[in-house]
C-alpha cells in the first residue's frame, strides 16, 4: 500500500531549551492511522521536498490527532526547524515506521540510556506506560552536560509522581565543582547501569542518539555487562 503522506499544520512550537524545540503536528481532517510508540516520522518542507529528515516521535501512540517531534538545532534541517518554524506553518509528513518499540509487559524492566536529544522517544514510552497504568518498570538513565541541558525535566518528574514503576535518573558531565547539584556527576558507566539491574533475564536495554553514543552504549551493555544481544534495542542518528 502507498504511504499516506500528508501536509500537517504546526499546531504549537515549544522551545524546550535554547537549542531544542518540540513541534506538535496536527493531523489533517480524515487522517487516522495506526502506529506504535517508539516509531519515527519523516518530515520535509513544501519548498524543499528533496530534503527529508527522520525524527523519533516524542509523543506516544495514545496521543491521537497529532504527532510530536523534539528537534535539536543540528544541520540544515534541524537549524531551520528550531530557528524558523512557527505555529501556523506546514510540513509534509511521511507516516511512522521503525522497530524501536517498548516491550510493555508486566514482568519487564526497560533500562533506557540516552544523552542529549536521545531521550526524546523515551518520553513516549513513559507516557504510554503511565496512561495505561502498566506494571512495566522503566528506568531512564540520562546523561547531560549541565542541569540546563535536561529535556522534559518537569514532565519526567511529574510522570515519576504518577507512575510508581518509572524512575528518571540524570547524570551531569560538565558541572563546575561549586554547582549545588546534588545528583550524580560523570559519564554513564557500567557500574551505574549495573546498579539499576534487578532481574537481568527480564531486562531490555534501549539506547538512542548519535552513532558514537549508541555504539559506546552497545559496548558497555553487550561487552562489559555481557548482556545477550537480543535484550538490546538501538536507534542511531547520523
Amino acid at each position: 500500500m502507498p504511504k499516506h503522506i500528508a501536509e500537517m499544520l504546526v499546531e504549537t512550537a515549544t522551545m524546550e531549551l535554547p537549542d531544542t524545540k518540540t513541534l506538535r503536528l496536527q493531523w489533517p481532517e480524515g487522517y487516522d492511522i495506526e502506529f506504535k510508540t517508539g516509531q519515527f516520522i519523516t518530515v520535509y518542507f513544501p519548498d524543499a521536498p528533496e530534503y527529508k529528515r527522520a525524527y523519533s516521535l516524542s509523543s506516544s501512540a495514545l496521543d491521537r490527532g497529532c504527532f510530536e517531534i523534539t528537534i535539536k538545532r543540528d544541520g540544515k534541517m534541524g537549524t531551520r526547524l528550531v530557528d524558523w518554524v512557527k505555529a501556523g506553518q506546514k510540513l509534509w509528513v511521511i507516516p511512522p515506521t521503525g522497530r524501536f518499540l517498548p516491550v510493555l509487559e508486566p514482568n519487564k524492566h526497560l533500562i533506557c540510556i540516552a544523552g542529549g536529544s536521545g531521550v526524546t522517544p523515551f518520553r513516549g514510552f513513559v507516557r504510554e506506560a503511565t496512561r495505561r497504568k502498566l506494571e512495566t518498570k522503566i528506568s531512564v538513565l540520562y546523561s547531560v552536560r549541565t542541569t540546563t541541558d535536561i529535556i522534559f525535566n518537569d514532565e519526567f518528574r511529574k510522570l515519576e509522581q504518577d507512575n510508581p514503576n518509572f524512575k528518571f535518573h540524570v547524570t551531569c558531565t560538565r558541572l563546575d565543582a561549586t554547582h549545588p547539584w546534588d545528583g550524580r556527576r560523570g559519564r554513564i558507566d557500567a557500574d551505574w547501569v549495573r546498579s539499576h539491574i534487578t532481574d537481568l533475564p527480564n531486562t531490555v536495554f534501549y539506547a538512542c542518539g548519535p552513532n558514537a553514543l549508541v555504539e559506546a552504549t552497545e559496548n558497555l551493555v553487550l561487552k562489559e555487562l555481557k548482556v545477550p544481544k537480543e535484550q538490546m534495542k538501538t536507534e542511531k542518528w547520523g
